[in-house]
């Protein structure tokens, strides 16, 4: 039995996932802390031949921004949940 046990550790090391691209976690942890500013929103007015006049609107507001969490601290938190490490540059918020 610890023969086994031993090879299927080592397979499940091999498998492991390689660590996160810290840009592209700093892109999405951005994106996150940006919807903690405040509601964000999409309206679209429009004519077309086939229904004529329309109009469309979106609002979204993130679970951050409703508990009014600090949009750094959502940044942080964000980096350090997906990589273990804190953050090694500010957000870039705007």
């Amino acid at each position: 039995m610890t023969r086994l046990a031993l090879c299927a550790l080592t397979l499940l090391a091999a498998c492991a996932l390689p660590p996160p691209d810290p840009e592209r976690v700093a892109q999405d942890c951005e994106a996150r802390a940006r919807a903690a500013q405040g509601p964000t929103g999409n309206v679209s007015v429009g004519i077309n031949s086939d229904s004529g006049a329309f109009t469309t609107a979106e609002i979204g507001l993130s679970s951050d921004f409703l508990m009014g969490r600090d949009p750094v601290e959502v940044y942080e938190a964000c980096v350090y949940q997906r990589t273990g490490q804190l953050p090694t540059r500010p957000p870039r918020l705007n």
